[in-house]
């Protein structure tokens, strides 16, 4: 199968759930199983090996350990996998993702810190914030009302900054939100149906369980893609296969298109960064301030050149002064703001505002 697709000019794989394939049912063993690594080398030999393609695996399961396994292109593996760690940081410890908790943004960078030292010179990381199971992270993790292009273009920016592949899935683009359906009937997902049984059975009130799913339910990733504002968002002249996301009439492509300063064009202009800036490619992380509960700032190091991102991931000003560089001035690459601070000695941030620079050492 997989050499039949390949035949017809594909340009990559990304395997679901990977990690199972080397399971052992009878031996209670479900993810990580004995024989995988092999079932993976075998894969690539007879398979994508002989052309230059994308690899990536979807692994729930994944260990900073064992992603340099899948990784290292010496053991013939993949290019690259799904880790979700940071995908569990706002669920209360040992519940399920329904049992909400606020995201510590101290917790937030300590498990992507994590993960970008453990990969720096042993294999690769993927890096996304969404997928066809998981919530939109505009409305998960940033401000979907008040400040939803301001932190739509922050977290773009924080994650694009990082070292490894960032992966953009449909419609974060345009900032498209979570669903916000008011009834259980508009969620089709059968992992939806069945936990709202549940959780009525448990003695939740309706009111808990709907907020759960406004802000975990699979299918708010999973509404048509809303092009226009025209009937079903332009998706299709039919019946979609599920009810659209209210707010198609002003998000949307064309309404993106249209707008210079959207969230779209800031993807893109992030995007062509990453391909034409090597020290985003190449250079190496490093975290700043780990215990700053509201700044999220990190350096890219590759030899003399020296990137610094500084993302404020709340509504409120703060304040971060760079004291790490000879110069105290730097040229600014992007930000999601007009007339961002140029002094490193005194950075004001406004709501959820975003800057990368690209400090000159020579400059004073």
């Amino acid at each position: 199968m997989m050499n039949l697709w390949i035949n017809k000019g594909i340009s990559g794989f990304r395997m679901d759930v990977i990690d199972l394939i080397g399971k052992e049912p009878d031996n209670l063993i479900k993810e990580n199983g004995p024989k995988l690594h092999d079932y993976l080398q075998e894969m690539y030999l007879n398979t994508f090996g002989k052309h230059d393609l994308l690899k990536v695996g979807e692994t729930w399961g994944a260990t900073t350990e064992n992603a340099k396994l899948y990784s290292d292109p010496n053991r013939k593996e993949l290019n690259m996998v799904f880790q979700f760690e940071h995908m569990n940081l706002d669920k209360i410890p040992g519940k399920r993702r329904w049992d909400l908790k606020k995201l510590e943004l101290v917790e937030l960078k300590q498990v992507l810190s994590k993960w970008q030292y453990a990969l720096d010179q042993e294999g690769w990381n993927s890096l996304f914030w969404n997928n066809h199971d998981l919530p939109r992270i505009v409305s998960r993790w940033g401000n979907d009302r008040e400040y939803r292009v301001e932190s739509a273009k922050m977290l773009a920016t924080l994650l694009h900054g990082m070292k490894g592949t960032p992966y953009v899935y449909q419609g974060e683009e345009i900032g498209m939100t979570n669903a916000a359906f008011n009834s259980i009937d508009d969620y089709i997902d059968i992992e939806t149906q069945n936990v709202y049984k549940e959780r009525i059975k448990a003695g939740f009130s309706e009111e808990e369980i709907m907020e759960s799913f406004y802000m975990k339910a699979r299918d708010n990733a999973r509404t048509p893609m809303q092009w226009s504002d025209e009937k079903n968002a332009g998706f299709s002249t039919g019946k979609p296969w599920m009810n659209l996301n209210p707010n198609y009439t002003f998000i949307n492509v064309e309404s993106a298109l249209s707008d210079k300063n959207s969230i779209f064009y800031h993807y893109q202009k992030l995007i062509n960064m990453r391909k034409n800036n090597t020290t985003l490619i190449y250079g190496t992380y490093h975290l700043l301030n780990p215990e700053d509960e509201s700044i999220y700032a990190y350096e890219r190091i590759l030899e003399n050149k020296k990137l610094l991102i500084v993302c404020n991931f709340y509504e409120h000003e703060k304040e971060f002064s760079y004291e790490r560089s000879r110069s105290s001035r730097a040229e600014i690459l992007i930000s999601n703001y007009n007339n961002s601070s140029l002094d490193l000695k005194k950075i004001t941030l406004r709501p959820y505002e975003a800057i990368m620079y690209e400090i000159n050492e020579g400059k004073v």
